[in-house]
């Protein structure tokens, strides 16, 4: 096919808000080449404080999810063009990247097919990741001779076991999306016709939820990991009152009222109506 525009190597679709965002390169497998990583990032600045968008959905159009880096466009490219080349191909990946962690609104990773290198930082970004049980997670860097640099080594040592982590970054080989979901590297794995359901299903239990509560959750649980147990205890005191300040007092007013008062929701079995919120 004919070279696509930098807007068209990504497709948004909104729907009962939810955000589908598409990696939309299947001729390629969905590699990320410096034009989708521009792009990437005027989307998500757009989605992030839109109204009209809940949660977003990251995928990948055809039968990868992302396959990494385009080799071509995003590595021999910019190398040829010198070290400025590389560092903005480097900044305007990562950038991104960066905005998908601290999203302000809940994001979640439906991969549907090959997973490879570079796409482990997007799917690292994502809060909740739902992999195909077909699908294929990889890092063949080793087998071409360098790491698994641009963040892959930390992404599989935060969210895999040692021994599991440094197994697959040294053997190259691939793991299916059952696998990864078994070793930590997804949330869930499901049959492939089973998986938009299935985040569907998680996108729409989300917007039911309080959006200030879930944003103040996700960066609270990202940063403990980073933290001593003393300093994670201090750091939700001081989250919590912040979210006071962005409305929380009247959310935790109103759930309790629900609970006690009204006996209409039970916390462990379902959210509350934050749609009587008042203020």
């Amino acid at each position: 096919m004919t070279e696509r525009t930098e807007e068209e190597t990504v497709a948004v679709e909104i729907v009962d808000r939810i955000a589908w965002v598409k990696f939309n390169r299947p001729e390629k497998r969905n590699c990320m080449s410096p034009k989708l990583n521009r792009q990437m990032g005027r989307v998500f600045a757009d989605l992030e404080f839109r109204e009209d968008v809940g949660v977003i959905v990251l995928t990948g159009e055809g039968e990868a999810w992302s396959a990494g880096m385009d080799l071509k466009e995003y590595f021999r490219e910019t190398e040829a063009e010198g070290l400025h080349a590389i560092r903005r191909s480097q900044r305007e990946a990562y950038t991104w990247w960066e905005r998908l962690r601290w999203c302000e609104k809940p994001t979640i990773a439906m991969v549907n097919g090959w997973c490879f290198g570079g796409g482990y930082g997007p799917l690292f970004g994502c809060d909740i990741a739902i992999a195909a049980e077909n699908a294929q997670f990889g890092l063949s860097e080793i087998n071409w001779g360098i790491l698994p640099g641009g963040g892959a080594s930390k992404v599989v040592a935060d969210l895999m076991p040692l021994r599991k982590a440094v197994y697959h970054a040294m053997m190259g080989e691939n793991l299916t999306g059952k696998q990864a979901a078994e070793q930590g590297l997804v949330t869930e794995a499901v049959p492939a016709d089973q998986l938009k359901a299935r985040v569907t299903e998680i996108a729409q239990v989300l917007l039911k939820k309080d959006p200030n509560t879930l944003r103040a959750t996700k960066w609270a649980v990202r940063r403990m990991t980073e933290m001593t147990y003393d300093n994670a205890e201090d750091y939700l005191i001081r989250a919590q009152e912040a979210l006071h300040s962005y409305g929380g007092v009247a959310v935790r007013k109103e759930a309790t009222r629900q609970f006690l008062d009204e006996k209409t929701f039970k916390p462990g079995l379902g959210a509350f109506d934050a749609s009587k919120v008042k203020g």
